[in-house]
């Protein structure tokens, strides 16, 4: 019998994602397709990802529908925006002054992306001296239709607090050494530079999603040890 993903568990998934009423795929862990697609970043690390389950990591609609399927099977999933990319908020439509932009020599015309303040949206129509953006994400209010499949359910609590680090600090794992002993995980990275407080929030969290792990410490690296790796590596 395959076994079934519960919540709380640390999964190994792949995914593409599609736009229902236009059929354009807009993000896929697949390589391949981002290539294909014309999507493709150098930046961006494609294979499949370590997500936990109920942990907000997928979008809402996914996460819930990959508790109790079986591992190793394909499914298709149809996300409703209120479980994606929200709907579309009115709120969001804002009425801004097109001389805001003629002044940045920009020429305002309908589906230009643009950032005020920091904020991105797409302008929608131009009258006169006035301009309406939509400050909505781009998928808000859209129908998603995602391919999903579940390699494996993670045991290792190296690689589940591995995922965590990756998925939370948009750290590589190049960047940081786990050593968990009774317990005890220390994290030795000298990318982290994080205050007391935070540290204790961050450690209450992993010990509530990997119970296994009941106390977690951050240590820099020290130079004299980094450089005795280095000269070990020459």
């Amino acid at each position: 019998m395959p076994e079934k993903i519960k919540k709380g568990d640390f999964v190994e998934i792949e995914y593409t994602g599609t736009i229902k009423d236009s059929n354009i795929i807009f993000d896929t862990t697949n390589e391949d397709i981002a290539k294909k697609e014309g999507f493709f970043s150098e930046k961006h690390r494609y294979g499949p990802v370590i997500v936990c389950i109920g942990q907000n990591q997928l979008l809402k609609g996914l996460d819930n529908f990959m508790e109790g399927k079986d591992v190793g099977a394909e499914y298709e999933v149809l996300v409703m925006p209120e479980d994606g990319f929200g709907k579309k908020d009115a709120k969001n439509m804002k009425l801004v002054p097109t001389k805001i932009f003629t002044k940045q020599k920009i020429n305002p015309m309908p589906g230009l992306p643009v950032n005020i303040d920091g904020i991105y949206g797409v302008i929608i129509t131009v009258a006169g001296g006035r301009t309406i953006v939509d400050f909505n994400h781009p998928l808000a209010g859209k129908e998603l239709i995602y391919k999903c499949k579940a390699n494996k359910i993670i045991k290792d609590s190296s690689e589940k607090l591995s995922s965590f680090l990756t998925s939370e600090f948009g750290l590589k794992k190049e960047d940081f050494e786990i050593s968990i002993k009774e317990g005890k995980a220390v994290v030795k990275t000298e990318k982290l530079n994080l205050p007391e407080e935070i540290k204790k929030l961050i450690e209450k969290k992993v010990s509530e999603i990997i119970p296994e792990i009941k106390s977690l410490e951050f240590a820099k690296e020290k130079k004299d040890e980094k450089t005795a790796k280095e000269n070990t590596n020459i």
